[in-house]
């Protein structure tokens, strides 16, 4: 049986501990290593630090993950692509020249006859509600339509900068415990509602996976700027694995 890939918050643009273009050649060295076991691939956000997608432009760079989307979409793959808040103003460019659909909210998709609860994670739960406005404000089309009046050579900076100051607000802290990690919270009032076998989530920036109980599983997907970590689901279990880097 084919496997379901899972990863999130590459955040392509900026560097780390390696650069943003080594940390994309690992990338695609992993997508080409698991394209022959791979049914379909779901990316859940913030792939790219900074991404403003004008009518006619994009942000320029990252040729070599754009060729690897091509080769999974022709060899079959299913791809689908979540917004997060780094690259929520990202419109058609994917779906018009990949096929591949671009989901801005959670969803519920059953795999293999489980039933994984899918999102960036990004203003769910409790708390945080001065994201929760901003992101408001920027999901706004008014907002999207008087940022795309920017010159592309201004907009992409001040997107750069915006992303900048996020990710300094952003704190990366160990396991907080149930009670103080919001998407535990959030997967815990969902399961009141619906029958919920794996939640998958990216945003955190920390590998998490937590027994809910009642065999339901939290999953946080972790990054590639520290962990280089992913999670695959084989049809009968679902893991967190970690893509070795030599460092």
């Amino acid at each position: 049986m084919k496997k379901t890939f899972f990863a999130s918050d590459f955040h392509l643009g900026i560097d780390a501990a390696l650069t943003s273009v080594e940390r994309e050649a690992l990338i695609v060295q992993w997508l080409d290593s698991v394209l022959p076991e791979m049914k379909t691939l779901y990316l859940v956000g913030d792939v790219w630090d900074y991404w403003f997608e004008y009518g006619q432009v994009i942000p320029k760079g990252y040729s070599h993950l754009f060729a690897c989307l091509r080769r999974l979409r022709d060899a079959g793959v299913e791809i689908f692509y979540f917004t997060g808040n780094h690259d929520m103003w990202m419109f058609r460019y994917l779906t018009d020249e990949f096929g591949i659909p671009i989901l801005r909210k959670e969803v519920i998709h059953e795999i293999d006859g489980k039933r994984f609860y899918i999102a960036h994670g990004d203003g769910l739960g409790p708390g945080d509600f001065g994201y929760k406005m901003i992101k408001k404000i920027f999901a706004s089309p008014v907002c999207q339509w008087l940022f795309a009046r920017i010159h592309p050579n201004l907009g992409i900076r001040m997107m750069r900068y915006f992303s900048g100051t996020s990710r300094k607000h952003t704190a990366i802290e160990g396991f907080l415990g149930p009670e103080k990690e919001w998407l535990i919270q959030h997967a815990q009032e969902v399961r009141k509602k619906e029958k919920i076998d794996y939640f998958i989530f990216g945003h955190r920036h920390l590998p998490i996976d937590f027994d809910l109980g009642q065999g339901a599983r939290y999953i946080n997907l972790g990054d590639w700027l520290t962990y280089y970590s992913y999670a695959v689901w084989d049809g009968q279990e679902l893991r967190l694995e970690y893509y070795p880097v030599s460092k």
